[in-house]
């Protein structure tokens, strides 16, 4: 398997467990009484330490084993209750096994991963290994010495043929998440709005994928003028002015289905007039962490070119500082879609970058062969109260008549990303209402999301009526389904790396 730029290292497929110039093997498993027979050379290396440790499959070990490469670690998954367990067990897995081989001076790693009750057990746990194996942009570029923690992956089974189609799903999904965490994950001044427009084009020079860049503020402000509120503060600044970027891929063949993304991607949030005080920034060039994911699609689309399917993309890229020039709450600001709209806190800005850009695919997919449109974004702080660790997914009246929410987390629980199923009431779409006659609707109340019942449901709520999309509901004549992923809580630690969500669901649900 070829290597290219946008996956941490060569990736290979092997039968051989004395496969030449590994030098340590990562094996992945339950425990290691339900080997199966090729695997048996592994169990007898493990045997011992298991027979003198009353903890042993509770953590990585690190044992000698009688085959070239020497060593062998041993990560296990832990019990696997089918009541609440899922495949991420694989991951977790692969990426403290893989973090400790690298520990032990390993450079080549040869992956194993024990058959089990999921069937992309094995896809899930070379993705682990290889979100063990990332190094962030920024020690790419400046550390030479530390670009690679590996130099290769060897990836075992007893089914060869089988295995090239499993790495080859597992890179096409890497390779977008890479690129969606050295967005994602990329300091403020690297990743600043400029920044992310020359990294992007750089990305899909030469490919399948359409990449147009919209700037200028009084474009914006014709085009987007709530993303243009939230780009004034920082306009004045070149490397910081807001850039929309926009993306397409169309398969070969018939167009069957269209999808439509539209990506946060405030590459620093301050909080605007409306602070975010008590040391509370740190880690908010994360805020981009949804657009990040939009590039990095397509990127796994660039490298699947599936037939049939038509992505057009939208990333708005702006910082939301506290200035001179920064928009401020009692603000109105007339959207795309005619929609009268007052600010109620500067702080909620994901909602405006991203509701002109929802209007712009709304109209286009009006034209466009069974549309699907998708706000993706680190959106609320009571994402993360609510669910967890989970995306959470809304869905408009015609998403949730077409069971898109069963079949998106179906598909991401395969592939190691579960979700969280929310709903959009009509308490959501009264707690936006305007108050008086001079708006339309209200962007936000003055208090966090975390001290707002439905803090995470209403903004969708929003988006939909700035956006004009609540004239496409189930009753209208041209019904389009709509669904709101909130990553905030599924974007990945900080400090830390950032996951990559939710390209694997996309994957699997769309390619």
């Amino acid at each position: 398997m070829a290597t290219n730029k946008y996956v941490p290292c060569q990736v290979l497929g092997t039968g051989n467990l004395s496969q030449a110039g590994c030098d340590g093997i990562v094996l992945v498993a339950k425990c290691i009484k339900e080997l199966p027979a090729d695997l048996q050379v592994l169990q007898e290396a493990l045997n011992p330490l298991a027979k003198v440790d009353a903890k042993f499959g509770e953590d990585v070990c690190v044992v000698p084993v009688s085959l070239p490469a020497e060593k062998l670690i041993f990560s296990p998954t832990g019990p696997l209750d089918r009541d609440y367990d899922d495949v991420r067990r694989f991951e977790d897995a692969a990426v403290k096994g893989v973090k400790r081989a690298i520990a032990a001076g390993c450079k080549t790693v040869l992956l194993v991963c024990a058959p089990s009750v999921y069937n992309d057990a094995l896809l899930v746990t070379i993705l682990g290994a290889l979100l063990a194996l990332y190094v962030p942009l920024e020690i790419r570029e400046d550390v030479p010495a530390r670009k690679s923690k590996a130099s290769a992956l060897h990836v075992y089974s007893n089914k060869p043929e089988a295995l090239q189609a499993v790495i080859k799903k597992a890179l096409a999904v890497e390779t977008g998440r890479f690129v969606a965490r050295d967005i994602g994950g990329s300091d403020p001044e690297r990743m600043c709005p400029t920044g992310v427009a020359d990294y992007v084009k750089s990305v899909f020079n030469g490919t399948a994928v359409k990449v147009t860049v919209i700037n200028g503020h009084d474009v914006f402000r014709k085009q987007f003028p709530l993303l243009a509120a939230v780009d004034r503060g920082s306009n004045a600044i070149e490397r910081f002015r807001g850039q929309v970027i926009e993306l397409e891929y169309v398969g070969s063949g018939e167009v069957k289905d269209t999808v439509f993304l539209v990506g946060k991607g405030v590459t620093y949030d301050t909080g605007g007039s409306d602070i975010k005080a008590g040391g509370i920034q740190a880690g908010m060039h994360r805020d981009k962490c949804g657009a990040a994911a939009v590039g990095g699609f397509f990127q796994t689309l660039e490298a699947l070119r599936p037939s049939g399917l038509r992505v057009v993309g939208y990333m708005g890229m702006v910082r939301n500082v506290c200035g001179q020039n920064n928009y401020v709450s009692d603000e109105l600001i007339t959207t795309r879609a005619g929609v009268r709209v007052r600010v109620g806190n500067t702080d909620a800005e994901g909602r405006l970058v991203m509701t002109d850009l929802l209007c712009k695919a709304k109209e286009e997919a009006l034209k466009a062969v069974n549309p699907h449109l998708f706000t993706i974004a680190t959106l609320t702080g009571h994402a993360v109260i609510a669910c967890g660790h989970y995306t959470s997914l809304m869905n408009n009246g015609p998403a949730e008549l077409s069971g898109f929410d069963v079949k998106f987390n179906k598909c991401s629980l395969e592939w190691g990303e579960p979700i969280e199923v929310d709903t959009i009431r009509r308490e959501d779409y009264n707690f936006v209402k305007g108050p008086s006659e001079y708006e339309d609707v209200l962007q936000c109340n003055n208090e966090p999301s975390t001290r707002t019942p439905r803090g995470h449901q209403f903004p969708a709520a929003f988006m939909i009526r700035a956006s004009g999309l609540d004239k496409h509901g189930k009753d209208s004549s041209q019904p389009l389904k709509y669904t709101h992923l909130d990553i905030a809580a599924s974007s990945g630690p900080f400090p830390g790396t950032p996951s990559g969500a939710p390209v694997a669901g996309l994957t699997n649900m769309f390619c």
